[in-house]
């Protein structure tokens, strides 16, 4: 965890120039001066994250919001003061103060405010917004603890600022705000059903836009394990095949199959809260990547609430590579 001292050496880190990992309530990010293009282009560096794929810009407050963009709209307004701080990110009219490097080019900017205490801490501490994709390389799997970002990124982070384990575990929701009807662009830790209660009208989930935002790539929070999604009732025979043809399977079992007796080298047991299994997500995929799985067999939630996220991202984590 964090101790005394390590907020105001992370700012410094990036008034320099440097990159710092920050813990946010969704996953870490590799945070970077978002008003440095230098820095920021580094990010991308790092990452292997191609240059037209746009970061989020993290900010301190809602208030800070009119000093990065363009126009406020009335809707992100009303989003704003009811989800931030939170995991829920809009994309609007880019203001002078975000550099292109950081938008992947787009007049668009993607801004949030984590509910995370040290990533507040920090964002006050160095006074401006910090650019922060997720901390590892480019389409794998996102890291949930200060381990996983040194395990992935060695010392291509000049700072690893530790805030424990992130407690929603997968990335946020982003919300394309720029017009009258706004529109799901990535599900995440704010369920569409959330949103339209505060909209009080439905909203799009998934529509087809222009806007490139971030995890869109068809292959994407992917482990080293090949992923392959079947129907809850095929996973035991589709995991005994594959064992069967040499393959060291690991399992995703959920819970309606939690008494179905399953051949695999190893087994994750889902848990029932879409909660839970969002909180751990991204560590069961690296867990059955440690214990030497090459391929996993999992089944998608239904998607409702947090599970549509969770079954965004099973469908990434299969596709093609």
């Amino acid at each position: 965890m964090a101790r005394s001292g390590d907020i105001g050496k992370a700012a410094d880190v990036l008034r320099a120039g440097g990159l710092v990992a920050v813990p946010t309530e969704t996953v870490y990010g590799l945070g970077a001066n978002a008003e440095d293009p230098a820095a920021v282009s580094r990010v991308f560096q790092v990452k292997g994250r191609p240059p037209t794929h746009p970061l989020i810009i993290h900010l301190g407050a809602a208030e800070q919001l009119g000093d990065w963009v363009a126009d406020v709209p009335e809707t992100a307004l009303v989003l704003a003061e009811q989800f931030w701080p939170g995991p829920l990110t809009l994309v609007l009219r880019r203001g002078r103060r975000v550099p292109l490097e950081a938008t992947g080019g787009l007049e668009t900017v993607a801004v949030r405010v984590p509910a995370h205490p040290v990533a507040l801490e920090l964002l006050s501490a160095f006074g401006g917004g910090v650019a922060a994709p997720s901390a590892n390389r480019f389409g794998s799997v996102s890291p949930t603890t200060a381990d996983h970002v040194r395990a992935e990124l060695g010392d291509a982070v000049d700072f690893v600022l530790d805030g424990g384990p992130c407690d929603v575990g997968v990335e946020s929701t982003i919300v394309d705000a720029t017009g009258d009807a706004p529109s799901i662009l990535r599900p995440g830790g704010v369920t569409p059903e959330d949103l339209e209660a505060v909209l009080e009208r439905p909203i799009a989930v998934g529509s087809k836009s222009h806007i490139r935002v971030p995890g869109q790539h068809p292959s994407h929070y992917a482990p080293r394990a090949r992923v392959v999604l079947v129907e809850p009732a095929e996973i035991a025979t589709a995991a005994q095949a594959a064992q069967e043809e040499g393959r060291q399977v690991g399992v995703f079992l959920p819970p309606s199959c939690a008494s179905v007796p399953v051949k695999a080298h190893a087994v994750v047991a889902v848990p029932a809260s879409m909660a839970d299994y969002a909180r751990g997500l991204y560590g069961f995929l690296r867990e059955l990547d440690e214990r030497g799985c090459d391929l996993i067999v999992a089944s998608l939630p239904a998607e409702e609430g947090l599970g549509a996220a969770i079954a965004n991202r099973l469908r990434r984590a299969a596709g093609p590579r």
